[in-house]
């Protein structure tokens, strides 16, 4: 499991079953992420990775509660919709209330292994 923390916020999520997800994985077996992210488009957090990771991008619909790997070497965290060429790393587990609980502006989000 994915965990993610967001101010006093708690969030577990489960990881994808494809090869970009096992090297986040991975990155995450060396230690806590902590990723400054901010809204853009007005669906999703975005910060940058500090790594490449590989891609397997596929055309999807993103949902509240998708992570996301963009171009290799960003993150997001979707709370709305948005339909691309995307890698999905996990899921939220629960979403619900994702907007508030993520806030506004730049946030410091920390990925690390449940």
């Amino acid at each position: 499991m994915l965990h993610i923390t967001v101010g006093s916020h708690e969030l577990l999520a489960t990881f994808e079953d494809n090869p970009s997800a096992r090297e986040f994985q991975t990155l995450l077996t060396q230690g806590p992420l902590t990723i400054e992210m901010e809204d853009y488009g007005g669906f999703e957090k975005v910060g940058p990775l500090g790594t490449t990771l590989s891609r397997s991008d596929q055309q999807i619909t993103t949902e509240p509660g998708d992570v996301i790997l963009y171009q290799g070497n960003q993150i997001t965290i979707y709370y709305g919709s948005n339909t691309w060429s995307f890698t999905r790393l996990a899921r939220i587990t629960d979403p619900a209330g994702l907007p508030e609980k993520l806030g506004d502006g730049a946030v410091q989000i920390t990925f690390s292994l449940a």
